[in-house]
């Protein structure tokens, strides 16, 4: 997500696939993307601009993720205007918490939880828990970390959380464990195929993380892009969107 993360498996920004062929890939028992939107951290706020949410918003983009925490210390200085300014462009809000494995997981879910002020307001996703660092932990270990962050997470906020990863990771970090298909999956996969790769059991992705070098108008600089497959239903009811 963040620019200066580290990715070991991070292929070639996606420039083939355009939002069309996404859409067109409908055979069965696979998920169809709809609504599309970026994630962003401090790092999209260039030279400290805010973001222009109304202008991604008209730019066709129905909801965005923010990150919100890190570790057990760190708040995004942006969190809150980008919240508020989301809001009030419409712009439906995800927002995750990036995983430090190596510092215990249930006051790192505490801070998330106190800062996002729960998930459950109107035009909220669900919370994400950016899972891409092991902090030295073995499988065995992360998968326990894990399991104990969403609990918790799930406690606090009342939703089912999404777990953000990225192929390569699960299958190595966590042994392409298969004990966390209940939580809807957004996935990470620039190599250019009609559909991500999908590990860890998962029947389907939810979101899907298509690349990170897109550019939207009222973002300065690139900006990870994602899709919605559907996978939970209907986006306005998953995103809590009066009707």
């Amino acid at each position: 997500m963040d620019s200066t993360r580290w990715r070991s498996t991070r292929a070639a920004a996606l420039s083939a696939i355009t939002l069309g062929s996404i859409l067109a890939a409908t055979s069965a028992g696979t998920a169809v993307a709809q609504p599309s939107g970026p994630d962003v951290s401090s790092w999209q706020h260039v030279d400290g601009r805010f973001i222009d949410w109304f202008a991604v918003r008209r730019a066709g983009h129905d909801f965005a993720m923010v990150k919100a925490t890190e570790g057990l210390s760190y708040v995004n200085p942006y969190f809150v205007p980008d919240s508020i300014l989301m809001r009030t462009a419409g712009v439906a809000r995800g927002t995750y918490h990036y995983a430090r494995p190596n510092l215990p997981p249930e006051p790192q879910a505490a801070l998330y939880a106190t800062v996002v002020l729960g998930q459950n307001g109107p035009l909220d996703l669900p919370p994400v828990l950016d899972l891409e660092n092991a902090g030295g932990l073995n499988p065995r270990g992360l998968i326990d970390w894990t399991h104990r962050y969403l609990n918790t997470v799930q406690a606090l906020t009342g939703r089912v959380p999404i777990i953000y990863t990225y192929p390569n990771f699960w299958k190595t970090a966590m042994a392409n464990t298969s004990e966390f298909t209940r939580y809807p999956l957004w996935i990470a996969d620039y190599r250019g195929n009609e559909q991500p790769e999908v590990p860890g059991g998962w029947p389907t992705w939810t979101f899907w993380q298509t690349t990170d070098g897109g550019s939207i108008p009222g973002i300065a600089g690139g900006t990870d892009v994602n899709v919605y497959s559907g996978a939970q239903g209907d986006f306005a009811r998953y995103a809590n969107i009066a009707r």
